[in-house]
Parts: C-alpha cells; sequence; structure tokens
C-alpha cells in the first residue's frame, strides 16, 4: 500500500510544532542513553498515549537510567522510585493512612506511586499482592486506599524494569497485569563506539547529573494532542484490529490479545507517526510496532515456549509476527 495524503491531516503548524518538541526531547535523553534512539522513541510514545512500559533486559543496560532521564527532560514532573523486593508491601507503593494525634484525626500520607513518572525496578521482585497494588493506577490513572478513591498526577507513566535471566526469588507477572503494559521492550548493549563513548563520559561522573529539562507539562499535552490529530485511514484501521485478532488463532497460542492490543497498536501507530514527521499512518508503523505493543499480551503453548528457548526470543517473535501477517496481510499486498 503507497503511503498517501490523508484527507484529514493535523494542523501543519500545530504538526512542526510536535515533531520539534518531539525531537528536543529524544536528542536530550540520548545525550544520556547512547545509541538506542529506536528505544527512546518507543518510550516517548507510551507517555504520548498515557502507557506504561516494560523494560526487559540484563543487568547494566541502563534501563534505571532511562528512566531517570525521562523524567529530568520534563520541567515540573514529581517522579519516584520503587525498588522491589519480597517483603515489599501494598501499602510501600500507594500510601496509607496515619493516625495524627495533634489533629486527631487519620490523614492520608500517599505512597511513591504518587508522582508523574514512577520507576518501578525489578517488579518481578515483589510479590503478587504488592504488584497488582499497581493495577488501578496503570489503568484507571487513580488509587483506592481505605475506600477513598485518589488520582494520580497526570501525566503519569510507570516504568517497570525486570530482569529475566535470574529466577530464583522473583514473581513472574501474571497475563492480566502484562496486559496493562502499553509496550514491552529492551534496551540491549551497546554499540562499540557507544560504550567508548560512556566510559569516556563517566571518568569523573554520569551525564544525568548534568541533564536539563526541555518541555514542561503544557508540551507534553501539546504532544498528545498532535498525536490524537494523526490521520488513520478506515483500511490501515481495519487491518489493525485484524491483525491482533489473527492471534487469536494461531497453533502457538492458547490465549490471543485482547481488545487493548487493538487499542494500543493503533493509538501507538498514531504517536510513531508523529515521531517520525507524518501527520498520517502507514503500514510500516504498524509492523514496527507489533511486537512491542502485542507480544506480550499473548499467552503461548508450552510446545512455542519451547522453540523460543531453542531459537531465541527474537527469532521465535518475528516468525510469529509473519504468521499474523500471512493471516491478515496489510492493504494492498
Amino acid at each position: 500500500m503507497e503511503a498517501q495524503q490523508p484527507l484529514r491531516a493535523a494542523d501543519d503548524d500545530a504538526l512542526a510544532g510536535a515533531i520539534a518538541l518531539s525531537g528536543r526531547f529524544l536528542d536530550n535523553v540520548e545525550t544520556v542513553v547512547h545509541g538506542k534512539r529506536d528505544r527512546i522513541e518507543l518510550v516517548l510514545a507510551a507517555l504520548i498515549c498515557g502507557g506504561h512500559v516494560l523494560l526487559e533486559d540484563v543487568p547494566g543496560t541502563a534501563k534505571t537510567i532511562l528512566a531517570r532521564a525521562i523524567a529530568g527532560s520534563i520541567e515540573g514532573v514529581a517522579s519516584s522510585r520503587i525498588q522491589c523486593t519480597p517483603d515489599l508491601q501494598p501499602t510501600d507503593v500507594t500510601g496509607l493512612s496515619i493516625y495524627n494525634q495533634r489533629e486527631r484525626d487519620f490523614e492520608f500520607r500517599p505512597g511513591p506511586i504518587f508522582a508523574n513518572v514512577v520507576l518501578v525496578d525489578e517488579i518481578n521482585r515483589a510479590m503478587p499482592k504488592t504488584q497488582s497494588a499497581l493495577l488501578e493506577a496503570m489503568a484507571e490513572g487513580q488509587v483506592t486506599v481505605d475506600g477513598a478513591t485518589r488520582p494520580v498526577p497526570q501525566p503519569f507513566l510507570l516504568l517497570a524494569t525486570e530482569n529475566p535471566i535470574e529466577f530464583e526469588g522473583t514473581f513472574p507477572l501474571p497475563e492480566a497485569q502484562l496486559d496493562r503494559f502499553f509496550l514491552r521492550t529492551t534496551l540491549g548493549y551497546p554499540g562499540l563506539e557507544e560504550e567508548l563513548r560512556i566510559v569516556e563520559e563517566q571518568r569523573s561522573g554520569h551525564p544525568i547529573d548534568l541533564l536539563r529539562p526541555v518541555l514542561g507539562l503544557a508540551e507534553v499535552q501539546q504532544l498528545r494532542v498532535a498525536a490524537q490529530s494523526v490521520y488513520v485511514d478506515d483500511l490501515l484501521r481495519r487491518w489493525i484490529v485484524g491483525l491482533v485478532r489473527s492471534t487469536r488463532e494461531l497453533e502457538a497460542v492458547a490465549i490471543g490479545s485482547s481488545v487493548r492490543g487493538s487499542l494500543a497498536l493503533e493509538s501507538a501507530a498514531r504517536a510513531w507517526a508523529l515521531l517520525q514527521g507524518r501527520s498520517y499512518v502507514v503500514p510500516a508503523d504498524v509492523e514496527h510496532l507489533f511486537t512491542p505493543v502485542v507480544m506480550h499480551r499473548i499467552v503461548f503453548r508450552p510446545s512455542f515456549l519451547a522453540e523460543v528457548r531453542r531459537s531465541g526470543w527474537v527469532a521465535a517473535a518475528a516468525q510469529l509476527q509473519e504468521e499474523c501477517l500471512g493471516a491478515a496481510p496489510p492493504p494492498g499486498r
């Protein structure tokens, strides 16, 4: 399908302004996280869409630094970090009501979940009851404690990290919670030149300490409005839904992606098109986003998981994506 100028293009000035804002943000974060612009774009797309990100990778790949750089690039946001351990309690996340003897009444002490950018480090080390304390905030933007519902600050981005190579003392995230994440991605090791640059820069400190904000809250909202106006052709929208629905019919799949997958893929495609400097979505946007947005929402059969262990996740995911594209080919193919 050839990329065509849409009938309802975003306003040129607004689009140009949004593209400039996103470029400034990406450049700023990339001064700290080198050689991973594509991954930074994915996290920015999640922020624009109001979604949350699961960063799954081995230790030392700058997962925590990326989260700190995201928060440090936006002026006026509150950020927090939750270090997950088996003894972490739900109230350590959400907060709790404490009796104030002076006022003779209970007052609520908010937990670290009440921040704009929340880093949940090694989320799979927290017990399931603590993991579930994050669900309401992730899905509905609010937290209910002692019968009172309180909204979390907006914009709200939860960045969770997990180490996939350690299993002792960990609690795998249930499918219902994985489905709450807008996308899952990895960072991977830097290239040779990027690693040399990292070693050189950190001889006398870390560049994160010099990072300054380049966007304000109003400009984040501007990006969100611009992404909502990005054009998606009806044929593309129908294909997105068909592509997600195809995951429910594959032999390797026990339970396919939910409707959240269709919603997230369409929304992510809008944001991604904006980050690429376009006011309309093309099929390549959807294909690029399919694995990070949809794959973690699928429950696989044991036979496929055995294939993953044998050939690796990247190869297995590529094979599965090809099967989905074969079942639901892009318009015009």
